[in-house]
C-alpha cells in the first residue's frame, strides 16, 4: 500500500495531500490498466471509478446522432477520468476508450464519498482538487462550441 500512497501522491490532482487525507484515499485504490480500445466506463452507467491516468491516453466520446461516437476530449497522463461521482446521481454522462495501452489508478468512488461524508475536512480538500478540473472542462466544451459555431456562420 506504500508504493500505491507514493504513486497517488506523484499525480497532479493529489500532489501535496496532506498525510493523514493520503492514508485515507489510498484505502480506495487500486493499479489498473486497459488496453487499446478497452472502455472504461459507458454512458449512463453507475458512476463508480475516479481514474488518475498515468500512462496511455483515453478518449472522452458521446454518441451523437447520425455521426456516431464523436471524441470531445483526449485525456493523458496526469489527468482524470471522471468527474460524475461528485454529484448524484452518480452516473457516467459519456463513453472513455483507452486510445493505447493505459495505465492508471483506480478509486473506487463510493468508498471515497463515504469517507469524505464521515471527514467533512477530507471532503473539502477533494471538492477544492476537483472543482478546478470541472472548471477547466466547461470552459474546453465552450471553447469548442465557439468554435463549431464560428465555423457554421
Amino acid at each position: 500500500m506504500e508504493n500505491l500512497q507514493n504513486i497517488l501522491l506523484e499525480h497532479p490532482l493529489l500532489a501535496g495531500l496532506e498525510p493523514r487525507f493520503a492514508a485515507l484515499v489510498v484505502g480506495c485504490a487500486k493499479n489498473v490498466r486497459f488496453d487499446a480500445g478497452q472502455f472504461l466506463c459507458h454512458e449512463g452507467d453507475p458512476a463508480d471509478e475516479i481514474y488518475l491516468i498515468r500512462h496511455g491516453g483515453v478518449s472522452l466520446e458521446i454518441v451523437a446522432p447520425g455521426r456516431g461516437a464523436v471524441t470531445f476530449l483526449t485525456v493523458h497522463p496526469g489527468e482524470i477520468v471522471g468527474l460524475s461521482w461528485l454529484v448524484a446521481p452518480y452516473r457516467w454522462a459519456f463513453d472513455a476508450k483507452a486510445l493505447e495501452l493505459t495505465r492508471a489508478v483506480s478509486l473506487d468512488a463510493r468508498c471515497l464519498r463515504g469517507k469524505c461524508e464521515a471527514d467533512h475536512d477530507l471532503g473539502y480538500e477533494m471538492m477544492k482538487r476537483f472543482t478546478p478540473v470541472l472548471l477547466e472542462r466547461l470552459n474546453a466544451a465552450r471553447l469548442q462550441l465557439l468554435d463549431m459555431y464560428a465555423k457554421v456562420g
